[in-house]
């Protein structure tokens, strides 16, 4: 069984940071199209960054490049989101997903396109 879990949300002050995590199981992530994605209340969801490690690719949303970068422990089958100068307009639940890469790109799935594989969500609070 596939599944994601993030971890790491909070509250945080204008211009901090903050790293989330995403944990997989049944899965090997690094083969996977990995996201992240955040909705705020009464707004749509965003794609904010997607990253295909099988082809090297990486897209990142207007709103958070720049501040927001990921990485991976293959070792751990975990990637993180390193979010940095971080804004009350950043305030939203934050999720990661997963596809298979060869059925999307990664403009694609932070756009336009629903993965297949979600994490439950990690709220993330940027007050003073």
């Amino acid at each position: 069984q596939l599944q994601l879990v993030e971890s790491g949300g909070g509250l945080v002050q204008p211009g901090g940071s903050l790293r989330l995590s995403c944990a997989a199981s049944g899965f090997i992530l690094r083969y996977y199209a990995i996201g992240w994605f955040r909705q705020a209340p009464g707004k749509e969801r965003e794609g904010v960054l997607c990253i295909s490690y099988s082809d090297g690719t990486t897209y990142y949303a207007d709103s958070v490049r720049g501040r927001f970068t990921i990485s991976m422990d293959g070792a751990k089958n975990t990637v993180y989101l390193e979010m940095n100068s971080l804004k009350p307009e950043d305030t939203a639940v934050y999720y990661c997903a997963a596809d298979y890469p060869e059925s999307t790109t990664v403009q694609a799935m932070c756009i336009s396109e629903s993965p297949p594989y979600w994490g439950q969500g990690t709220q993330v609070t940027v007050s003073s």
